[in-house]
């Protein structure tokens, strides 16, 4: 149990360390609990998943990786820190085995690729193209087997590495990902910094005073929008906001843009500025109700990332509502609920495609537990004092992250290519900075200071350099995902995501503009985040070694025939019995006791065929916890020897045709 939790804990830190928490206050903790590890305390205990080394064009970059996993579009790099073109990768660290036995490793790869096992050579290939290259036997001791894996990509086109294994009690599968382990190195801290640091360049907006010329998505991270932001913001807490950030939420990328005699009276001047920008108000609303908007708080699972009401002691990831009717106008809480990206499209706020009832609702809800906002209408502000507070938002940068038609952005800052690494520890990043500096203050620790530090000394050539497995490496800790992914029932586990979505199923899916739920009697709902989904979708793929657009998949010249043949397989006469649990189309199923399955109408779209077959050979090889029955023996053949002769792989494929038919599949028996 203890050894769980403390790989369970080594984990958390690696991702913490390794990409940044997106919030502030959850990076300095992670760096501080790494120090302590790394120091004695737990020292012994490996860190979950291999040390990666790729190296191309001479520049050499480490990491950590969650499995031996690689796909590489032609043309584009391996990673954000080396160049495009050839390159070499080596993964190393530890497999565990629960008992010791034999073991076949099998391959697909683009590249040539040879696997060690202690020492010794277990695999060996080469281009292996659709069909898998299958290895040697080899022993692995009950415990930890040191694990090397070298890759040499192909002199053009794309790279692949995707590696399984099995034995006599194992089917084919991906490496568990709980039984891969590494030890940390300084190689691989030293790159660790140079990847927060670039993290947190991006997290804090740098780039929109010190401009560089770069292809990553997020150097147009922008921020909320000023046009008519009196109308949904409440002027006092716009004043007590842009004095102090940190105070009202810690961890915010939003920096003290003023400080010293003088900074209380520009807040409030450009707060009244600010106030003065009226646009189309919110629509009036209908009075909640609060229980239901208590109700719906509860169901959407809010709490993963506001914490319930009266809470004191905040998680690091957690923002606090208690101030939302400080900080909205009338009505406006309400609009901000049914479409958060409205004026902010980077925002992380998801969309949960709220009706304007449920808005209402929850919004009722929300001020019901929050403080109380001021009394009465804030007095008009004079002439004087809004045009004070235009000239402050014009002249100390303001205007770089937030937009505002009409006003000239005064405020300039020297261009990347012209801070040197030495200038890295001055202004913006300075310890303490000089009294009367103009410098934006941002809440940085001495760890993120120092990695900042690191990513400036580099040649920052990284932010020309965009892969979606990074992508998603850093936002899925952004965007919390495992924060419900994994904790609250009917929840998919957020490992179990890579490998299984069709890129383009998912990108859809995370934009909100896929209507049907997978899960429709669940009363959660998988929110939308428009900014993120092409990011997220392509990396659930890439990072599990597969394309970013779904690789064709030809129906075989007896497809009519295996489709009939896998409509009796999912039936109850004679079949698996798919139907008592799975729904197919608008026929529902027959014997549910608990949550059904997913309608089978929509998995062909939704999944990828290769996690489709391993899925259905041996689920509890993906998801131990998964209540789907194992149907095959440890042979893999069929329990059903009157269809297709028993034959495993041929029965696999058989359903598989079946849920290529989607909503043209025909009633099972």
């Amino acid at each position: 149990m203890m050894n769980s939790r403390l790989r369970s804990l080594g984990l958390l830190l690696t991702r913490i360390f390794r990409h940044g928490s997106g919030r502030l206050d959850v990076l300095a903790t992670g760096l501080v609990l790494w120090a302590v590890s790394t120091q004695g305390l737990g020292a012994a205990e490996p860190l979950t998943g291999l040390i990666r080394t790729i190296t191309a064009g001479g520049v050499t970059d480490v990491s950590v990786t969650p499995n031996v996993w690689l796909f590489v579009p032609k043309g584009q790099p391996a990673t954000p820190f080396v160049p495009a073109g050839p390159f070499t990768a080596r993964w190393e660290g530890s497999i565990s085995a629960d008992l010791r036995g034999d073991f076949t490793f099998q391959v697909l790869a683009q590249g040539a690729l040879k696997v060690s096992i202690n020492g010794a050579l277990a695999l060996e290939a080469k281009d292996t193209g659709p069909a898998l290259a299958i290895g040697q036997s080899v022993r692995l001791n009950k415990g930890t087997n040191s694990l090397k894996v070298e890759f040499t990509s192909p002199a053009v086109g794309e790279s692949m590495v995707r590696l399984f294994w099995t034995n006599r009690e194992i089917p084919l599968s991906t490496l568990p990902l709980a039984q891969l382990s590494h030890e940390s190195t300084e190689a691989l801290r030293r790159s660790a910094g140079v990847h927060e640091g670039r993290d947190l360049f991006l997290e804090l907006r740098c780039a929109r005073c010190h401009q560089t010329p770069g292809s990553v998505p997020e150097l147009s991270m922008d921020a909320p929008e000023f046009d008519g932001i009196g109308s949904r913001r409440q002027v006092d807490w716009m004043a007590a906001w842009i004095r102090d950030p940190q105070a009202h939420r810690a961890g915010t990328p939003m920096p003290a843009m003023l400080s010293g005699e003088g900074s209380a009276e520009d807040a409030a001047a450009i707060a009244a500025y600010l106030g003065s920008l009226k646009g189309e108000g919110p629509a009036a609303v209908q009075p909640g109700a609060i229980e239901t908007g208590k109700g719906l708080f509860e169901k959407l699972h809010c709490g993963a990332c506001h914490p319930a009401p009266g809470t004191s002691d905040l998680k690091p990831h957690q923002v606090s509502q208690k101030e939302v009717s400080a900080k909205f106008t009338p009505g406006a809480l309400a609009a901000f609920l049914q479409k958060p990206e409205q004026h902010f499209r980077w925002i992380r706020m998801p969309n949960f495609k709220l009706t304007a009832t449920e808005a209402s609702d929850l919004a009722a809800y929300l001020h019901s537990v929050a403080d109380p906002a001021p009394a009465g209408d804030p007095a008009k502000a004079d002439a004087d004092r809004v045009e004070q507070g235009r000239k402050r938002v014009a002249s100390i940068g303001c205007l770089n992250c937030h937009a505002l038609d009409g006003v000239k952005n005064e405020f300039t800052a020297k261009p990347l290519v012209q801070l040197a690494p030495a200038s890295w520890k001055s202004g913006c990043l300075a310890e303490t900075p000089s009294t009367g500096s103009k410098v934006p203050r941002y809440t940085l620790t001495a760890d993120q200071r120092a990695a900042l530090q690191a990513f400036g000394a580099s040649d920052r050539a990284s932010l020309d350099r965009a892969t979606a497995a990074d992508f998603l490496e850093r936002h899925s800790v952004h965007l919390n995902c495992r924060e419900c992914h994994g904790q609250f029932e009917g929840f998919p586990a957020w490992d179990h995501l890579v490998g299984k979505l069709k890129p383009e199923w998912a990108t859809r899916f995370i934009r909100g503009e896929i209507a049907v739920k997978p899960r429709s009697w669940a009363e959660y709902r998988m929110p939308a985040f428009p900014a993120y989904a092409q990011g997220l979708g392509e990396g659930l793929s890439t990072l599990a070694g597969l394309p970013p657009v779904t690789a064709p998949d030809p129906a075989p010249s007896d497809t009519a025939t295996l489709a009939e043949a896998g409509r009796k397989l999912v039936g109850a006469n004679g079949g698996f019995g798919c139907i008592s649990c799975h729904s197919i189309g608008e026929f529902g199923a027959t014997q549910v006791f608990e949550a059904p399955g997913i309608n089978l109408a929509t998995s062909f779209d939704r999944l990828q065929p290769d996690y489709f077959h391993r899925w259905l050979r041996a689920p509890t090889t993906i998801d131990p916890a998964s209540k789907m029955p194992v149907y095959f023996d440890e042979e893999g053949r069929s329990p059903l020897p009157e269809i297709l002769g028993g034959d495993g792989p041929k029965t696999i494929q058989a359903v598989w045709e079946y849920l290529r038919l989607k909503d043209r599949m025909a009633k099972p028996e």
